[in-house]
């Protein structure tokens, strides 16, 4: 008797973050894995989720374990002048 079984790889948001670092420069994390933590570079200034998942943002750079900043479901947008840049995200 054969068993097969199909790989299972990480679930992806569909669609992209775009966001604004302090500095004015604009980046984009395109199709992101779910639970994986993102550095955001230079911190994010202003976001915008088009992707198909939750974001929520973190104050550390790349630790999605530290204090979070906010939630942004799918299809919103948020500016974080004025307080804390977030410096990580994740999905799912």
């Amino acid at each position: 008797m054969l068993a097969t079984g199909l790989a299972t790889g990480a679930q992806a948001a569909t669609g992209p973050l775009d966001y604004v670092s302090a500095d004015g420069d604009e980046y984009t994390l395109e199709d992101p894995a779910d639970g994986e933590c993102f550095l955001l570079v230079g911190g994010a200034r202003t976001a915008n989720n088009g992707t198909n998942a939750r974001a929520t943002f973190y104050e550390e750079p790349g630790d999605c374990e530290s204090q979070t900043l906010g939630t942004l479901q799918p299809g919103m947008a948020r500016s974080f002048e004025g307080g804390t840049l977030p410096r990580a995200v994740r999905f799912g």
